[in-house]
């Protein structure tokens, strides 16, 4: 059932979905140990996550991938097509490659393994809260292998140099609006940018768009630093 708070507003409102209300709560007491993150909600399984999410669209939706009635995965495609400016966490035990590019196809921004650190956990949602990507470093560099297993390492379709512009700077984290105004270009251009990314490198989300492009060489791996302020 939902746990409701009113408390302000600048904190990271997280929703919690996992069928285990024993690692729910102890993952719970973790994120709230976080000045600047607040659960708001929690769900122990798929249909109750999407339902509490329409109610009470948090800012990042920390999932398991597998619940009863839907998995963590049928969960973030729903987000992605019903509510995309929420960002979707996946924290789980698995780490096998199926599971991972399963996820990022779907459109998570984030994947994270419960065998992690307390405090890459609290980063994570915070990244993901940001506009950033979050994956677990022990799964990264099997991840950006396996995303072009089989597959040409040449584009057919070269990124412009605009479009280079804007892929590292979404690497970054920086929002539509941000991009827009760092190279003076508005929201509506920036979106079509990333839209021809995506399809130039056959991927789903920024997240998968960055790794691709980094498998590729096109960006380098220490482009995803935070925004200058």
């Amino acid at each position: 059932m939902a746990k409701l708070s009113n408390k302000s507003k600048d904190k990271i409102r997280v929703l919690l979905a996992d069928d285990h209300h024993i690692v729910r709560a102890g993952i719970r007491q973790l994120l709230e140990s976080a000045k600047d993150i607040q659960v708001v909600a929690e769900a122990g399984d798929g249909e109750e996550a999407q339902a509490l999410i329409q109610n009470h669209k948090p800012d990042v939706a920390v999932l398991d991938i597998q619940m009863p009635k839907a998995s963590g995965i049928e969960v973030t495609r729903w987000v992605r097509a019903h509510l995309p400016e929420v960002g979707v966490l996946i924290l789980t035990a698995y780490n096998d490659d199926p599971y991972v590019m399963a996820v990022l196809q779907a459109g998570a921004n984030g994947y994270v393994l419960k065998t992690g650190q307390a405090d890459d956990l609290i980063q994570a949602v915070r990244d993901v809260n940001e506009g950033k990507s979050a994956l677990d470093p022990s799964i990264t560099k099997k991840l950006m292998s396996s995303l072009f297993k089989g597959q040409e390492k040449k584009l057919i379709d070269p990124l412009t140099d605009r479009e280079l512009d804007v892929l590292r700077l979404a690497a970054k984290g920086y929002t539509n609006k941000s991009i827009g105004i760092q190279l003076s270009i508005s929201d509506r251009t920036v979106q079509g940018h990333l839209a021809h990314i995506f399809a130039k490198l056959q991927s789903n989300s920024r997240t998968e768009a960055v790794m691709r492009a980094v498998s590729l060489g096109l960006i380098s791996q220490s482009t995803g630093n935070n925004p200058e302020e």
